[in-house]
């Protein structure tokens, strides 16, 4: 079977435009392709928690979008993704210029597709580990 990668792209990204909280993050679709996703969002004191780091919510959205739309782009062209499950565990404070965070498909099945996911922060260049993913995704 030959897949559109330009469809994919373009799937993934219509439907990112439609999620309110990534705009609402001022997150970016960064990077799309079968199987992996990249969104990433600027340092925003709006969304900081009481000791100034980014909250654990706004960590988790990010990664937990990652994943969805990972899974997305391996799914039949007419289907919709929903996180089921997922599993976050923080590694570090949310301290940086920008963070992104990365989605993959580790296995994709007709209904179920499992993705694991990380976020970094980002500061001049330099990545630190934040937070690390694994997701259950279902496939509508």
């Amino acid at each position: 079977m030959t897949v559109d990668l330009a469809a994919v792209e373009a799937r993934v990204r219509a439907s990112f435009e439609r999620q309110e909280l990534m705009t609402t993050l001022g997150a970016r679709l960064v990077r799309v392709s079968r199987g992996e996703v990249e969104i990433e969002a600027p340092f925003d004191a709006r969304l900081t928690q009481q000791h100034g780091y980014i909250h654990a919510g706004v960590i988790t959205a990010l990664v937990d979008s990652a994943c969805g739309y990972s899974a997305l782009s391996v799914a039949p062209p007419d289907a919709e993704v929903l996180t089921i499950e997922y599993k976050v565990n923080f590694l570090a404070p949310a301290q940086g210029e920008r963070f992104l965070a990365r989605g993959r498909v580790v296995r994709a099945g007709k209904r179920i597709t499992v993705c694991s996911g990380d976020v970094v922060a980002i500061t001049g260049g330099e990545e630190k580990s934040v937070a690390v993913m694994l997701a259950t995704i279902t496939t509508t």
